[in-house]
């Protein structure tokens, strides 16, 4: 991958958040653009090119409906691979969220990222943070996301993916979701980047990571950062006592770890914004390796 900057500022919309396909073939893609409200687009921001992998568009049936994903995989490989959902921030499967997809891609990864939220809309549409938070995540449930997860681990099943090696990681709101997600039986490994754990109880989100760490089935690394504004390291503490208090009867809970970085705001692994810090978001990557290569993902 390079870091250079973005050639391609201008956000695309749709009711789907129209995607842009791209594939090793055509390996002046540019992805899918950025959106609106997440900020304008930093120098920093990694481009990982097409070479020796396919990605791109592609519809995941539920039923009669069709999920949109971002999928990238190697372009060869022998035998089923391991899979990885990824799932995005607020802002939905923009360009970022397509990027992180292709680099687990080159490292051998089917790599899934569901845009969760294309039946309340496209955050695209919205251009502040606030319009995001009440016109499409209020109307998201945690129960149509972790049902749409399932969905896209059995498409990926059918699609060349190793359903004995399936590891989940997310950003902010994806981040909370990869802790959910670990309650999942077919989930071997989380990854949660400075995903919020406690929370107001709604009838979309009825329960948050604190409420679920006696169920989880999958071990989670929290990777978090103590300048982090909006998740306070109390709240980091209370997820850590809550693990330590199901460890007991629970392995996936006891093996559960944090890494704080001391200095990271939140985002801090978001290269496209200013919040972006190479040191802790470059370690937190090989982190997220190396736990999935710990917990048989890789």
């Amino acid at each position: 991958m390079t870091a250079k900057k973005n050639q391609d500022l201008t956000p695309v919309s749709s009711h789907r958040r129209g995607f842009m396909k791209a594939s090793a073939v055509s390996a002046t893609a540019i992805g899918i653009g950025f959106v609106t409200a997440s900020e304008p687009v930093m120098a920093a921001a990694i481009e990982t090119d097409f070479k020796g992998i396919k990605a791109g568009e592609q519809m995941i049936p539920i039923g009669s409906f069709q999920l949109p994903a971002y999928v990238s995989r190697p372009e060869k490989s022998k035998g089923a691979l391991p899979i990885v959902i990824v799932t995005s921030e607020i802002f939905g499967v923009h360009e970022y969220i397509a990027d992180v997809t292709r680099r687990f891609a080159k490292l051998g990864y089917l790599a899934i990222a569901p845009e969760f939220f294309t039946r309340a809309g496209d955050p695209n549409t919205y251009g502040t943070i606030a319009e995001i938070q009440s016109n499409i995540i209020a109307k998201t449930s945690d129960t149509q996301v972790l049902n749409d997860l399932q969905a896209a681990l059995v498409w990926a099943g059918k699609n060349g993916g190793d359903l004995k090696k399936v590891g989940v990681t997310g950003f902010c709101w994806g981040g909370r979701i990869t802790w959910l997600a670990a309650t999942l039986p077919q989930v071997r490994a989380g990854v949660a980047w400075y995903g919020r754990v406690i929370g107001e109880k709604t009838e979309n989100s009825p329960r948050h990571p604190v409420d679920i760490a006696a169920e989880l089935k999958a071990p989670v690394l929290g990777l978090y950062g103590a300048a982090d504004t909006g998740i306070s390291l109390e709240s980091v503490e209370q997820m850590r006592a809550a693990l330590v208090t199901a460890a007991a009867k629970n392995p996936a809970a006891k093996a559960s770890r944090f890494e704080i970085y001391p200095d990271a705001p939140h985002a801090f692994h978001a290269d496209y914004r200013a919040t972006y810090r190479e040191g802790p978001a470059k370690d937190g990557w090989e982190k997220c390796l190396a736990w999935f290569k710990q917990n048989g993902v890789a």
